[in-house]
């Protein structure tokens, strides 16, 4: 009966309390209204059965019920009927610029720094529903490996795809990686257009000059968030290769330009962050992730149907024929 309806005005319920105390009020009054009369023999009487007597106690009941009724109708039930509209604001855009050098197979990081990286990034990608991505490889030079796109399923297969290759050329071009996420971004619609610049070495090697390309971030619009990879002091790095093709590690002295990458991060309105593990790195995405929120408005619409008339007319119905049974069936017995 009360399935999907809720109470206004609750509190009411405390007056059901009434009831019980009315129940014995009512009992007590009838064992002192009984009257006894002792006789020796009941014949000369003429003896009648009815079953009237034993039902005037039906006219409390009616009376009880109904001011439960009552109550009820107090307490305000009423059912909700609760329309939900989501409303998403236009996604961000964001570009991952990731360092594809050779120093990135450095093993400071398990298991290395680009598997560290991509599996990080992955969660990150999986956790931006509303958003497009993009991906660019830089090291010498730059290209882009994904457009930016909301088809995740794309994004997250390129991502793992991306791995040092020998047809890039060698160093670390952190201007043109910079450059290419800004031509990627540049003609975005999106009211927040976002790259995240991820590097574990100095600049040494494109046309392009860092600074330049961050100011050209800023004419555009897009905030840059750099990263610095690697731990602190040395790391077994890739320092040659076998005759048989395979890499020798050493102990490498970490060089990361923090001043660049502070200095991109400032002028673009981003932030620099130094991941040197691989907790670390992923607190640094996540911090990311909380800093670039997609706006999403829920509006809900509430459709209240009040039920307590019900109550209060089945409470009159049951008052109206307790005073019609008391006036007439009952009239004989009160």
């Amino acid at each position: 009966m009360f399935e999907g309806i809720e109470f206004l005005n609750k509190p009411f319920f405390w007056l059901l309390l009434l009831l019980p105390i009315a129940i014995l009020w009512y009992v007590f009054k009838h064992s002192k209204q009984t009257a006894e009369l002792r006789i020796s023999s009941l014949k000369g009487f003429k003896v009648t059965k009815s079953w009237l007597p034993k039902l005037k106690h039906l006219l409390f009941a009616l009376r009880l019920f109904a001011l439960a009724f009552l109550i009820t109708a107090l307490a305000r039930p009423r059912t909700v009927d609760v329309s939900t509209k989501t409303k998403t604001t236009r996604g961000i855009d964001i570009v991952i610029a990731i360092d594809v050098s050779a120093s990135m197979l450095a093993k400071d990081l398990k298991p290395n720094r680009l598997e560290a990286l991509k599996n990080v990034a992955a969660e990150f990608i999986k956790g931006r529903p509303n958003d497009r991505i993009g991906l660019v490889e830089y090291a010498g030079e730059s290209y882009t490996k994904t457009p930016i796109t909301s088809d995740k399923s794309i994004v997250l297969r390129s991502l793992k795809d991306i791995k040092y290759n020998s047809i890039i050329e060698g160093g670390t071009a952190i201007g043109m990686g910079l450059a290419t996420s800004v031509n990627r971004l540049k003609d975005s619609k999106a009211k927040s257009k976002v790259i995240i610049l991820l590097t574990d070495g100095v600049n040494n090697s494109g046309s392009i000059n860092p600074k330049i390309a961050s100011e050209l971030a800023l004419e555009f619009g897009i905030k840059t968030y750099t990263i610095g990879l690697g731990t602190n002091g040395m790391a077994l790095s890739p320092i040659g290769r076998t005759s048989s093709g395979q890499f020798q590690y050493g102990r490498v002295q970490v060089e990361i330009d923090e001043a660049l990458l502070k200095e991109i991060a400032q002028v673009t309105g981003g932030k620099y962050f130094r991941a040197t593990n691989n907790k670390k790195l992923a607190q640094i995405y996540d911090e990311i992730n909380k800093l670039e929120k997609t706006k999403i408005e829920e509006f809900k619409f509430y459709n209240y149907e009040e039920k307590y008339r019900w109550f209060v007319w089945i409470a009159g119905l049951m008052l109206l024929l307790e005073l019609l049974l008391r006036f007439t069936i009952f009239r004989s017995f009160i």
